[in-house]
């Protein structure tokens, strides 16, 4: 069987969790069968992997216009593959496209909803209309969707309700238990400006309306004075969310000491390092449909507080695993709290429970990688994705 997964992101191009599922997937996929990355960006050199760039005479049109020239090419160079896989809107259309000009069934992975990321219009523009009619249009013509949560599934289910229920099945994210593990190293940690002796809450996320980062900063007004917050934070979605970011971590530099904030991307074992070190890590988004960089924290042995939405209540096991703060949220497609006050005090209600009692927090951090080893790994997961395969094929 010769499989071809289509994706925007893939090594040395990788800025979020879709990049990091695709990645690794590949490579347990590859156990078993032949698969064929066609991603968008530079030249790789690697095996099986062929890149697209934007077509010239688009390069300064609407980036979903961009999009859309890359998916039309890699359609093409499709031919030959027994199924088509594609992952995030960015690639739906050339799924889709090959889909229909070779006769193959094509699978969705879903990591995200556009109808559920409404804010992303102030990046696209009218690029979000588009996108979000490729969305539509893929998955309602896609052989199989797959969520990375049950909550994901809830999500897709109710953005898109023209979808048969049967054809939507739910393969958990994973996490490489190889790769991620616990790096215990104090100096390392002090060269990023951290202070391994102080308590600390540790966050690692792309600067989005999603991720939710501006709500734990009002939060972290409220943590004891000791206590470290350390912003792993980078790769803003807009000009403006990064000013209000920097505008709110300024005022917070102004009333408390150890606020640091890291905006280049960390390598693998400088990441660890900085997880395992944290006494507790926190997730604030308001939209995630699991979040790998939760997986990632329990398995550098940290425990997770996050917000109970999305997936994430299918990774931290409140009270064993880490906490869930609860939220109400609109049903407008936002995300948005109904009280962004009470979230915020609740968030930092938790996030205080857990730093001042570090023997729990040791314990649940333990526990979160016993819980990863167990349920999270890529082997698993590839075998429920060829699972999938397998069922659409004679």
């Amino acid at each position: 069987m010769r499989v071809d997964l289509i994706t925007r992101e893939y090594p040395p191009e990788i800025y979020g969790g879709a990049g990091v599922h695709v990645t690794e997937l590949t490579k347990a996929l590859r156990r078993d069968l032949r698969v064929v990355v066609r991603a968008f960006g530079q030249p790789r050199d690697e095996v099986d992997v062929h890149s697209y760039g934007v077509p010239p005479q688009l390069a300064d049109a609407n980036p979903a216009l961009g999009t859309l020239g890359v998916d039309l090419e890699i359609a093409q160079d499709v031919a030959g593959a027994d199924l088509v896989h594609s992952h995030t809107w960015y690639a739906n259309a050339a799924g889709h496209i090959a889909q229909l000009l070779h006769g193959i069934p094509h699978v969705i992975t879903a990591h995200s909803l556009e109808p559920l990321r409404p804010w992303k219009a102030e990046q696209l523009g009218g690029g979000y209309r588009v996108s979000s009619w490729i969305e539509r249009d893929s998955f309602a013509s896609a052989d199989a969707v797959i969520a990375v949560s049950h909550g994901m599934r809830r999500d897709i289910l109710r953005s898109y309700p023209f979808l048969d229920p049967s054809t939507v099945s739910v393969v958990h994210n994973g996490i490489d238990l190889e790769a991620w593990h616990p790096v215990r190293d104090a100096d390392l940690v002090r060269s990023l400006g951290i202070d391994p002796d102080r308590p600390s809450v540790v966050f690692v996320g792309r600067i989005t309306r999603q991720k939710g980062l501006p709500y734990l900063l009002r939060a972290a007004a409220q943590l004891p004075p000791e206590v470290q917050l350390v912003l792993c934070a980078g790769a803003p979605d807009t000009a403006e969310i990064m000013d209000e970011v920097r505008h709110l971590v300024g005022e917070l530099q102004k009333t408390r000491t150890g606020v640091v904030w890291i905006e280049e991307m960390l390598s693998q074992h400088d990441l660890s390092a900085v997880l395992t070190s944290a006494t507790t890590f926190v997730c604030p988004s308001i939209y995630e449909p699991l979040g790998i960089v939760n997986l990632e924290a329990m398995a550098c042995g940290a425990p997770v507080v996050g917000t109970a939405t999305g997936g994430i209540p299918e990774v931290v096991d409140d009270g064993v695993t880490g906490r869930l703060v609860p939220i109400d949220q609109a049903d407008d497609g936002t995300g948005t709290p109904l009280d962004p006050q009470r979230f915020v005090d609740d968030l930092a209600r938790t996030l205080i429970e857990v730093v001042s009692d570090p023997e729990l927090a040791r314990s649940m951090g333990q526990a979160g990688r016993a819980w990863a080893e167990r349920d999270f790994g890529w082997e698993r997961i590839s075998k429920r994705t060829q699972e999938v395969y397998r069922s659409l094929l004679p």
